[in-house]
């Protein structure tokens, strides 16, 4: 990918060139394993939240900048020349050559400039993963069906308290308990998917 990066460097690539790179034809996707490396860093999900936010090549700097602030939990406009230049010196040379290894960004660093590919539509599957101090909720559904296999046992042989309300009540309670289970979920979801939201998701994190 860097004798690509730099043929691209030494002059315009072809259409035919740069339709390729763009789609990822001449390209094998991330990994699994890949993209959990990229999002196991703080600052690499911010800079994929930043480029998902774009829409074409990004100036490094500018990225830089953005990461910066969500850093420090300032504005862009308070981010100080060396807050600015550690992001960007960690973002050239090592996180977004990593990421560009990987497959989630285009960077072109003769130019710095750097640019999400279309593997970025997959990372907010593993966002549930990677946020680290909250249960996933493939593990929350898990407990939730053993609450509600153990509530309906109860009920099946007529335990005391369960024994005093209808059967119906209580399957009523089960599917309320999934449905509300459901709309949380999707409600949380949203505000996970990177580029979706103004702040990168776990930014208090």
């Amino acid at each position: 990918m860097s004798s690509v990066k730099q043929q691209r460097g030494q002059g315009e690539p072809s259409d035919a060139t740069d339709a390729g790179l763009r789609t990822g034809d001449d390209v094998d996707p991330p990994s699994q394993d890949e993209l959990f490396d990229v999002l196991s860093n703080r600052r690499r999900r911010y800079a994929v939240h930043a480029l998902e936010r774009e829409h074409g090549p990004v100036e490094l700097g500018d990225v830089a900048e953005q990461v910066a602030a969500w850093e420090y939990d300032v504005d862009v406009e308070q981010v100080s020349y060396d807050e600015r230049k550690r992001v960007y010196t960690a973002l050239q040379q090592s996180h977004l050559p990593m990421m560009d290894d990987a497959g989630v960004v285009e960077f072109d660093k003769n130019r710095g400039t750097v640019e999400a590919t279309p593997a970025l539509e997959d990372v907010e599957v593993y966002m549930d993963v990677v946020r680290g101090h909250e249960i996933p909720w493939s593990v929350y559904y898990l407990g939730l069906s053993g609450v509600a296999a153990s509530l309906m046992a109860a009920v099946w042989v007529n335990a005391w308290p369960f024994s005093l309300f209808p059967d119906a009540a209580w399957g009523v309670a089960v599917v309320a308990m999934f449905a509300v289970s459901a709309v949380a979920h999707t409600y949380y979801a949203r505000g996970q998917r990177i580029g979706e939201t103004e702040d990168p998701p776990g930014l208090d994190s």
